[in-house]
């Protein structure tokens, strides 16, 4: 089957993807290890979508590929549907009904299902779909799927796989603990691009420490936001309530801002993302999370918070920003009576800066408008975009990004122009649909 990387906005493969290519033509397993942001995504699905039966139609799917977040499995099917739209991609995962997915996978019968490790078993114990066609296995980000005790869910997924052919697994760190039953053979060929990474992304990414006069570093970390301006910046930290008082904290001071962890609803969790993707938050406050799996463009700035705990969450944290050939800047902000780990010690590119002097918050261009209709409703980017413009009566360039999900969609609009926008579309139908226009607020609000 054909695939169109202009469709990813990109024109040629770096050697990495070029050399999964050929690789994944001899048909063996492969275990690619390479740094985030690197494009691993784009270099195992070129190979998965290249050898799908072309022109045929199927009543399982090809090739199952295992994640272990939600996002990340929103976002593989994104870059799938980019490449290939006939390669007909699926996302599985929780924290929405089960029977809404089963609908879809009888309706579309995905050639690629993309799942979190619970979700997937569950489908297959009640044979929503099965598995006899399944020859491609891709687990990505192993490592993690791994700490996240998966285990015992992967080993009996792929016990219920009897035609698998061929493995894939991919991370971002080294590892040299494949499990037996995942089944890779030895002869799997092994892609190492990690060695020789750290040299290269040094050069790519500023590395600082801040002191923070203080034990409560909120002010601190205020003043570090303010010196980074308008760019997009993930603050991170271990644990879920701490991320609620500072996102609290900096929503008070103003800032636009964001919060995002794993006790949140998938839908809060959407919206959050989205806001934070579109521009209308330009800081991200995260536990881990998001230290992995999240295709973010240009963010400039990852601020630890709160120390990590280990030098895997530490890389991992930092590959949010400079990714690809782009700059970025990391910031570790220290308490009176905190010292930097051994494993950011041994970082010679790391400086200590003082706290920046500077207390303007930055803004924000745009604001997220809420429609409550989406792709079950037939509605597409084009018709928001149409309708925006006719009974809206916005320029294109006043309509930032638009994301569909299956009940309601999330629009980038600008700022200035909301106040305008809903008097104009209140009581409008779209294609035909009555329904409801908001802005979807950054707690979770509603207002129109």
């Amino acid at each position: 089957m054909n695939y169109d990387i202009n469709g990813l906005g990109i024109s040629d493969l770096n050697s990495m993807q070029q050399d999964m290519l050929q690789v994944m033509r001899k048909g063996s397993d492969v275990v690619l290890l390479s740094p985030t942001g690197s494009g691993k995504t784009v270099a195992y699905l070129l190979p998965v979508i290249e050898q799908l039966r072309d022109g045929t139609e199927v009543s399982s799917p090809e090739v199952l590929i295992l994640v272990p977040s939600r996002e990340l499995a929103i976002q593989t099917v994104e870059v799938v549907q980019r490449l290939c739209r006939a390669a007909r991609a699926v996302a599985v995962y929780g924290g929405r009904p089960a029977m809404e997915e089963h609908r879809v996978l009888r309706q579309v019968m995905p050639r690629i299902v993309v799942g979190t490790p619970g979700r997937v078993l569950d489908h297959l114990q009640k044979a929503n779909f099965t598995a006899e066609s399944v020859g491609t296995l891709v687990i990505d980000e192993f490592d993690k799927s791994l700490e996240l005790g998966f285990q015992q869910q992967m080993s009996d997924i792929i016990a219920v796989l009897p035609n698998v052919e061929r493995r894939i697994l991919l991370s971002a760190t080294d590892s040299e603990l494949i499990p037996r039953y995942v089944g890779v053979g030895v002869d799997v060929a092994r892609l190492d691009y990690l060695d020789g990474a750290d040299d290269d992304y040094a050069g790519r990414i500023s590395q600082s420490v801040v002191r923070s006069p203080q034990k409560d570093k909120l002010d601190t970390l205020a003043h570090v936001l303010c010196g980074c301006g308008e760019e997009r910046s993930i603050v991170f930290l271990n644990y879920r309530e701490a991320v609620d008082r500072v996102y609290d904290f900096l929503r008070r001071k103003g800032f636009m801002a964001t919060a995002f962890h794993g006790a949140m609803e998938q839908k809060d969790r959407e919206r959050s993302l989205f806001r934070f993707q579109s521009g209308s938050a330009n800081v991200l406050v995260s536990t881990d999370l998001a230290a992995r799996g999240l295709d973010i463009d240009d963010v400039q700035n990852i601020i630890h918070y709160h120390l990590p705990p280990n030098a895997d969450t530490y890389i991992h944290r930092n590959g949010r920003t400079a990714r690809w050939d782009r700059q970025g800047r990391s910031f570790i902000i220290l308490g009176p009576e905190e010292t930097l780990d051994r494993f950011v010690e041994d970082d010679s590119h790391i400086s200590e800066i003082p706290v920046p002097e500077v207390s303007v918050v930055p803004s924000s261009k745009w604001e997220v408008l809420y429609i409550g209709r989406g792709k079950k409703d037939k509605i597409g980017k084009v018709d928001v975009m149409g309708f925006l413009g006719k009974q809206g009566q916005l320029d294109r360039s006043q309509i930032g990004m638009i994301r569909i999900f299956p009940t309601w969609s999330f629009v980038a609009v600008e700022r200035k122009a909301v106040k305008a926008l809903l008097k104009n579309i209140g009581g409008q139908k779209i294609k035909g649909q009555k329904t409801i226009y908001t802005v979807a607020g950054a707690d979770g609000s509603m207002r129109g």
